[in-house]
């Protein structure tokens, strides 16, 4: 919105600074952050007056975590409040990529509201039936998918970059939408399986926002793609905006979810956190990429995975619990051991996630 200003510049005065998307980028940066501090603590005040018990605990689950009981939930609307002001504040909107990802980042994050409110309300683990939730995830996923590919330049639609050789471009075709469901929707649930512990999704998801916020400015700068041999998809810098709106947002939010943590991100903002990864790394032309940025989701979602079909084959577990967080709690590490190593290893992936973009 504020981008508009520009109509006010001769060129050389303040409004001039609205034309570069990384001043934007720390304006809604800032934007966020605020609204985070501003509004956490009330936010916090009314989830916990509506939901009286909050969010259910596991029966099954860890010793350790039945001392959170009490502890509100979707904890996420605080993020996705700032996401979504900051964003419609600093972005361009009439760039089709951003209202791809934030309506990606809207639609997820009501399903996850839904479900957080099923649980709060019935006070149980169950929510929203898992297949009701893959089900609208992969009808948003396609849509996202198809503008996604309608928005790509002509040369690059349904085609799959590969990363490191410059030149290789796989056309995927039809395949190109189901192709971008399972990362968008692999994506939402990853980050919702690793929504377990005081803090330990927010800061990898931050960090991954962060990675592929500088590809797709990277991405979308001919400049840049000429010299670190990128595929130009022009348009995609302004999603740098959106990305400096998670990390203010979710700096906000780790403020009050920092052990012990005051509030939980819930599922309203770890599908909707998820979501939009994945719909960035689509827009990006980098969904290889970010399988590597987003390594600890990706370990996370296998680990559930392998133990949910060892168990039906064997009739054995491959973990003490599911996902793997879970697994190093039953083993006798520390909570805060477990979130700062996690974090620790989404610094170094992706490191190497950028490092990818010079290695040509």
């Amino acid at each position: 919105m504020l981008y508009w200003l520009t109509a006010l510049s001769d060129g050389g005065d303040f409004f001039n600074l609205f034309r570069y998307i990384t001043f934007r980028a720390g304006g809604a940066f800032m934007t966020a952050l605020v609204f985070g501090f501003m509004f956490g603590r009330p936010l916090i005040a009314v989830l916990r007056k509506t939901q009286g018990k909050g969010q259910p605990i596991r029966d099954d689950g860890p010793e350790g975590h039945f001392v959170k009981a009490g502890t509100p939930t979707m904890g996420g609307l605080l993020i996705v409040g700032a996401l979504v002001t900051s964003t419609l504040l600093w972005a361009r909107l009439d760039n089709p990529f951003v209202w791809i990802v934030l309506g990606v980042t809207l639609a997820f994050g009501l399903i996850g509201f839904a479900d957080d409110y099923a649980k709060v309300s019935k006070q149980n683990t169950a929510g929203v039936p898992g297949k009701v939730r893959l089900l609208l995830g992969f009808l948003i996923a396609a849509i996202a998918a198809y503008f996604s590919a309608v928005a790509h330049p002509e040369g690059l639609q349904n085609q799959l970059a590969v990363p490191v050789f410059k030149d290789v471009l796989i056309n995927l075709g039809l395949l190109f939408i189901p192709f971008s469901i399972i990362v968008i929707v692999g994506s939402a649930n990853a980050v919702n399986l690793t929504d377990g512990l005081d803090g330990l999704a927010i800061m990898p998801v931050m960090i991954a926002a962060a990675t592929l916020g500088v590809i797709a400015y990277f991405v979308g700068r001919v400049d840049f793609t000429e010299d670190l041999g990128l595929h130009y998809v022009p348009g995609t810098g302004e999603l740098l905006i959106f990305t400096m709106g998670i990390i203010g947002g979710g700096l906000g939010f780790l403020w009050y979810n920092a052990p012990p943590a005051a509030v939980f991100m819930g599922d309203t903002g770890s599908l909707a956190l998820g979501g939009a990864l994945g719909a960035i790394a689509v827009a990006s032309k980098h969904e290889i990429v970010f399988a590597i940025v987003g390594g600890i989701f990706v370990v996370e979602a296998l680990s559930v995975m392998i133990q949910v079909l060892y168990f039906k084959r064997t009739g054995k577990r491959v973990f003490l619990m599911a996902p793997i967080h879970h697994h190093y709690e039953k083993k006798g590490w520390a909570e805060p051991q477990i979130v700062i190593r996690f974090w620790i290893i989404a610094l170094i992936l992706a490191m190497i996630g950028l490092a990818t973009l010079k290695v040509r």
